[in-house]
């Protein structure tokens, strides 16, 4: 399956040579009551990694929902007024109890919206604050940042009785933090049932809000996107059943087991475990954080099948020693969330799996619900490219002046199609900073050519350094520097010269100084690059390149270093 160009009257179109139906359900009833998800009453559905006796299978989880729902409507009225309008946000580490709070949420009316758990304070009490969240749940690791949080935003001492706390071991309950920080009562009565709206309506579906995911503000404040049940569930159904059919045919005896260790508050934790697994019917065992020991102990453990994760991850898959056969079973390995060079797809693809298993590389956003790009399963690239459209997806590649590049050509990627979110939650401005003709094509930031079929991503827009009228990305020198063996980590941003006249690359690395210094590193550049494109910047070494917790470079901190130091010279 490739990308199709087509020169049409509204420019130049790409899309996927093939089409999926998706169905018009709800997600909830696409998961619990359809013929299209795979998992039955009796599947495990979620696990506890450290405790496999922890676990959720499809009738209970459908139980604890309704239980979880009758309990946000009765105690706090959510979807009392109907359905999408009462925000309902979550700070929680991984565990295998949260997706019946997720599920219980969006089953009363309710929109689910998780912040991440590494958010202070003051982080969280502003996206509460911006969504005009209802309650705020947490879990005991994250109860005090919770409080925090609403007390800052004006809720009231300890939150006043808006912060709940939510179970984590082989019960499920949910409890008030009380005035004086002591727990209430649990609030789930399991005879007390709230049966979510079964809708069947394609307008319906396509404009109802069920997810609020902020952006990860990498480059600038985030955003809360918001996605409906027809973004969800397109995004389940169109990759689920290409891999079902591929499944039917290649690999019938397949059985699908993933690991959670990505964040929840990342679209890729929110698509990737509380949903696309259950569809697949197949097991999520979840652990509270990333730890990489413990991950390939689990890998290896419950003899994970399938797994999409970051490039750092798949960093220190490559580059430790410690990994051995972990991952023997490990048949279908994604990576996404950020660039993954070319040399580190070889390096860790051997260390995974049989010889079929290589990784293949997605794109998408927040804004597309995840993937908007899927190498079909069976079919190995290794150009460094992101795969072809997902099917039912339709893109253009455009100049800074909005007009279509030549296929082949670098542009920005716009695109559309069922997974593409309903815009920015009270943010008119990012609406009309993002969309063009009321909605119909997103503006991604993204810079990419398309190619035989396939689409390179070459940087994101604001990112691109400019060295005397040349663009540099900086995703192709990061790539380089990671392929040096002395290197562990890198990241590059542009800053400006003394004189102010032009902005040249600089490299921030994570390695031994006693194995190679910062002019060897410049040296060895200079050497694989074009002139525009070498190290002029400099290279600074650093304990930890700052990341998102979904893997994304913060480049701005590293921008906040570099105005603390002085300009480069030429």
């Amino acid at each position: 399956m490739t990308t199709i160009v087509e020169k049409t009257s509204d420019g130049t179109i790409y899309r996927a040579a093939k089409t999926y139906p998706v169905p018009d359900l709800d997600i909830l009833t696409l998961l619990f009551d359809s013929e299209h998800s795979s998992a039955k009453e009796d599947t495990t559905i979620h696990c506890s990694a450290a405790d496999p006796s922890l676990e959720l299978k499809v009738s209970r989880a459908r139980n604890l929902t309704e239980a979880t729902s009758a309990a946000l409507r009765k105690h706090f009225k959510i979807g009392a007024d109907g359905a999408g309008k009462d925000v309902v946000s979550v700070i929680s580490t991984g565990h295998y109890l949260l997706p019946v709070l997720t599920y219980g949420i969006i089953g009363a009316g309710g929109i689910f919206s998780a912040a991440s758990a590494a958010s202070t304070g003051s982080e969280l009490s502003k996206q509460i604050q911006g969504a005009e969240s209802k309650v705020l749940f947490a879990v005991e690791a994250t109860k005090a940042v919770a409080v925090a949080a609403a007390e800052e935003a004006g809720w009231g001492k300890n939150g006043g009785g808006r912060v709940l706390v939510m179970s984590e071991g082989r019960d499920w309950s949910i409890n008030i933090v009380q005035e004086d920080g002591s727990l209430g009562p649990n609030l789930i009565d399991e005879t007390q049932r709230l049966s979510w709206e079964r809708i069947t309506d394609p307008k319906a579906l396509a404009d109802s809000l069920v997810i609020l995911i902020y952006s990860s503000g990498t480059t600038g404040l985030p955003k809360g996107v918001k996605l409906s049940h027809r973004n969800l569930v397109a995004e389940a159904v169109i990759p689920g059943d290409m891999f079902k059919a591929w499944a039917a045919t290649e690999r019938p005896d397949f059985e699908y087991r993933t690991l959670a260790h990505l964040p929840t508050a990342h679209i890729a934790g929110i698509q990737g475990y509380l949903i696309n697994p259950f569809y697949m019917g197949g097991p999520v065992y979840w652990m509270p954080r990333f730890s990489f020991p413990e991950f390939l102990e689990y890998n290896k453990r419950y003899r994970i099948t399938f797994f999409f994760t970051v490039p750092p991850i798949y960093l220190l898959i490559a580059k430790s020693p410690e990994v051995t056969d972990q991952f023997k079973t490990l048949e279908v390995a994604i990576s996404g969330a950020a660039p993954l060079g070319k040399e580190l797809q070889h390096a860790a693809s051997v260390k995974l799996g049989g010889p079929n298993c290589f990784i293949s590389q997605t794109w998408g956003l927040s804004e597309t619900t995840g993937s908007a790009t899927i190498m079909p399963i069976g079919i190995n690239d290794d150009t460094g490219s992101v795969s072809p459209l997902m099917p039912n997806m339709l893109a253009r590649m455009v100049d800074d002046d909005g007009r279509d590049v030549e296929p082949g050509k670098p542009g920005e990627v716009l695109i559309k199609g069922p997974v593409v979110c309903n815009g920015y939650y009270k943010n008119e401005a990012a609406d009309r900073e993002s969309f063009t003709n009321g909605r119909e094509w997103f503006h991604t930031g993204d810079i990419a050519e398309f190619r035989n079929g396939l689409l390179y991503i070459v940087d994101r827009k604001k990112e691109l350094i400019k060295y005397k009228g040349l663009q540099v990305a900086p995703a192709e020198l990061e790539a380089l520097l990671l392929s040096h063996e002395d290197i562990l980590d890198a990241a590059v941003i542009g800053v400006d010269t003394d004189d102010g006249t032009n902005e040249v690359p600089r490299a921030y690395v994570v390695a031994d100084q006693k194995k190679i210094s910062g002019e060897a590193i410049q040296e060895w550049v200079k050497g694989r690059v074009a002139s525009h494109k070498q190290l002029r910047g400099g290279v600074v070494f650093l304990d930890a390149i700052p990341k998102s917790p979904s893997g994304k470079i913060l480049r701005k901190d590293l921008r906040v270093l570099a105005k603390r130091g002085q300009g480069a010279k030429l």
